[in-house]
């Protein structure tokens, strides 16, 4: 155990200071995903002449929970990926004594470690300008927050790092992330909240993984009403999905790869 708790705390260390030299870039990763604080605006200037069942406060606080989630779960590994495959870089790691995936796993927690100082900042900032706005939620719905927003990052991941085993066929594996991102914008609750969909859509949305990447966790924490059980046993059963077609994928890769040379 203690050797386990070495190694984690090994791949963390390296790849946070890797982070750190990097802050500059890190401060505009963060300003790229403030983009739901920009539609809080829209939003709460159309909840005052239209009838959505949430007020320019409740819209407020949605998105910039939205804006929250995104920080702690925005995944770039298919491009990393990608990067390995065509570069050739997959090659070592593969003859290390550990999946490759911790490596993607290990830079992903230490951004998310590096990056939350500022991103503190940018909250602050939001409420500062907008004190309406804030509250305090209790204590239960903050822990069931975190739960759904690590198993958001987590279903995130594994979606994309799917995705990412294209490239052992394609170099351009990451145009299948594009075309999931136009999806994930509209149907996850990151343009909108799913309680201003049309009931009927509302319910065929909720029949994919998208809403409990972002909405889901977002709507916890602002205190939206949302069917708890529903929401984290379908988060569990996408994530299972997609981690066996990940392993099914990576096998099959693999056999690819080694038969090119490498």
């Amino acid at each position: 155990m203690k050797i386990i708790c070495n190694k984690i705390y090994t791949f963390l260390s390296v790849y946070y200071a890797y982070m750190l030299e990097y802050r500059a870039e890190l401060v505009l990763w963060i300003l790229s995903g403030s983009l739901p604080i920009i539609l809080m605006g829209v939003w709460s200037e159309a909840a005052q002449g239209g009838n959505f069942g949430l007020n320019s406060v409740d819209f407020a606080r949605y998105f910039i929970a939205v804006f929250i989630v995104r920080q702690l779960s925005v995944v770039w590994v298919i491009w990393e990926f990608e990067r390995e495959i065509v570069e050739g870089k997959l090659s070592p790691r593969l003859l290390q004594p550990i999946d490759p995936v911790w490596h993607h796993i290990s830079s992903h927690i230490s951004e998310r470690i590096a990056r939350t100082p500022f991103a503190i900042v940018l909250i602050l900032l939001f409420f500062l300008l907008y004190p309406q706005a804030f509250w305090l939620p209790n204590f239960g719905n903050l822990l069931l927050f975190l739960i759904a927003s690590v198993m958001a990052f987590a279903l995130r991941f594994v979606i994309q790092y799917t995705f990412a085993m294209f490239a052992f066929w394609t170099e351009r594996a990451s145009a299948l992330e594009n075309l999931w991102f136009l999806f994930y914008l509209f149907l996850s609750g990151y343009i909108a909240p799913l309680e201003v969909f049309p009931e009927v859509v509302r319910e065929i949305v909720l029949l994919t993984p998208f809403p409990y990447l972002i909405n889901f966790p977002a709507a916890i924490l602002v205190g939206v009403p949302v069917d708890l059980g529903r929401g984290f046993l379908s988060t569990i059963g996408w994530f299972l999905l997609f981690l066996g077609l990940n392993r099914i994928f990576w096998r099959l890769g693999l056999k690819r790869y080694s038969g090119m040379g490498a």
